[in-house]
């Protein structure tokens, strides 16, 4: 890190003459970090702006590193978009160097009302930073994007604010979409058990009690003792499903299945969900609606 922190400070000397309001070919230069904001920057710039993903599908951002390839994507940037809330845990001392250079850098979670935030001693912000699961946060989201492109680029701000619009009824739809789903599961079968807990919004949103092997962060690991907690648990709720995520590693929840199993209780897995990054590019898991419905879809038809 401290090899990227100087290709960064060096780098940043020699661009200190760029114009921040610089554009190329006529479109703003946007670097996200996360497949979720890579998305939703996309939706809301449309064919106004270059939008480069630091990270791609299946990246878990608690872990992520700035390779050297990122810092001239950085530099380059007329905007970085990053979620905050210590999500991007490994990223903090780039993007607060980036930001100390007077490059336009927002995190998207300071435009979300704290208290409404869910508490985390896991993380120096002292919050779950995994919002996007609760639809409304993702739509203030998209207001806070909106929004900075305006101000940057105020020739095209109506252009931004009618894609936002846009956006924001799919967003509604979606939410109206899931309830419905949601809704054909009883309420004692809203169990949600997975590798760590990225859904404490989704089941705060959407009334699943959730429960994660590893906690809020992945940097930590669940040991003998959790997975056999979790497992009596299980057993004593007869939840019929847990589930992989993508961006996490599967032994964990193979191991707690094992454990279950072993007691007498049949669990399957019930499938993997999108949690910390979207499905491939290309397919419908791969934008943040996408990934919404099929997690729900998955769930639901898992715990039936």
């Amino acid at each position: 890190m401290k090899k990227i922190i100087f290709l960064l400070a060096i780098t940043l000397i020699f661009t200190a003459c760029k114009d921040n309001n610089a554009k190329d070919n006529g479109k703003l230069n946007i670097v996200t970090t996360t497949t979720m904001l890579t998305d939703l920057v996309q939706n809301i710039g449309g064919d106004l702006v270059n939008v480069q993903g630091l990270m791609g599908s299946g990246v878990d951002p608690h872990l992520y590193k700035a390779s050297e390839g990122d810092v001239s994507k950085l530099v380059n940037a007329d905007i970085i978009f990053y979620s905050g809330l210590h999500l991007e845990g490994k990223l903090v001392e780039v993007l607060e160097k980036m930001e100390s250079s007077n490059k336009t850098t927002i995190a998207l979670a300071d435009a979300l009302d704290k208290k409404t935030l869910i508490g985390s001693e896991y993380f120096a912000s002292n919050y779950d930073p995994h919002v996007w699961f609760d639809i409304n946060y993702f739509e203030q989201f998209a207001e806070k994007t909106a929004a900075v492109l305006a101000e940057k680029d105020p020739t095209n701000a109506a252009k931004y604010e009618a894609n936002k619009e846009a956006y924001i009824l799919k967003l509604e739809a979606l939410q109206n979409t899931i309830k419905q789903t949601i809704e054909t599961l009883p309420k004692e079968k809203r169990v949600l058990v997975t590798a760590h807990d990225a859904f404490n919004y989704f089941g705060k949103a959407y009334g699943f009690e959730v429960v994660g092997l590893q906690g809020i962060s992945t940097a930590t690991e669940a040991g003998v003792q959790d997975v056999q907690k979790l497992a009596t648990f299980i057993i004593d709720k007869q939840i019929k499903a847990i589930f992989i995520e993508s961006s996490v590693p599967k032994r964990t929840i193979e191991a707690l299945q094992a454990s279950v199993n072993s007691k007498g209780h049949d669990v399957k897995i019930g499938g993997t969900l999108y949690s910390d990054a979207l499905g491939t590019t290309g397919t419908v898991e791969g934008t943040y609606i996408g990934m919404f419905k099929y997690n729900v879809n998955t769930i639901v038809n898992a715990l039936k």
